[in-house]
């Protein structure tokens, strides 16, 4: 017959790994760790693309994103009944990486200003609101200047057969 005293109702002696117990308590946390790495997170690229075109946008001298090309086409969608919202992301795109990210923008410049200073401004701008928002690294941020919007243009937007 085993006697009680040394061993406790699982069967272990006391003292033995695994025993309950005033000396034999164990403090244990659940999932260890900071909580910050208890998973992943990911971000998709029209996330940035959102984020880095509403930087860009926020620049002085800067008068839209995008081609000529896709401004007149975004506008034709824009006034056809149960056509896509307003292209936030038009003009940007973004390639998303684990860590990293790189961006192309694509811009029209307003006339009179300093094209080398506004995509300085652009640049700066987009990164520091894409490396803040999402913790990832920007490598580059490349721009296009597409075209430059004249003090006398009218906009591109076609006239609506609609009435």
């Amino acid at each position: 017959m085993t006697d009680m005293s040394e061993r406790n109702r699982t069967g272990k002696a006391e003292g033995e790994p695994g025993t309950e117990g005033a000396a034999g308590r164990r403090s244990t946390r659940r999932g260890g760790g900071d909580p910050a790495t208890r998973g992943r997170t990911t971000i998709a690229d029209g996330v940035v693309e959102k984020i880095a075109a509403l930087a860009a946008r926020d620049v002085d001298g800067v008068h839209a994103m995008g081609s000529g090309l896709s401004r007149t086409f975004g506008a034709v969608r824009d006034r056809v009944p149960g056509g896509s919202a307003k292209s936030v992301t038009r003009g940007v795109k973004a390639e998303v990486g684990e860590v990293q990210t790189a961006l192309d923008l694509e811009v029209v410049v307003e006339y009179g200003m300093s094209i080398s200073d506004v995509a300085r401004a652009v640049r700066e701008n987009v990164i520091a609101a894409v490396e803040r928002m999402t913790g990832l690294e920007v490598v580059e941020v490349n721009i296009a200047v597409s075209d430059v919007k004249l003090p006398d243009e009218e906009e591109e937007e076609p006239e609506s057969r609609l009435q």
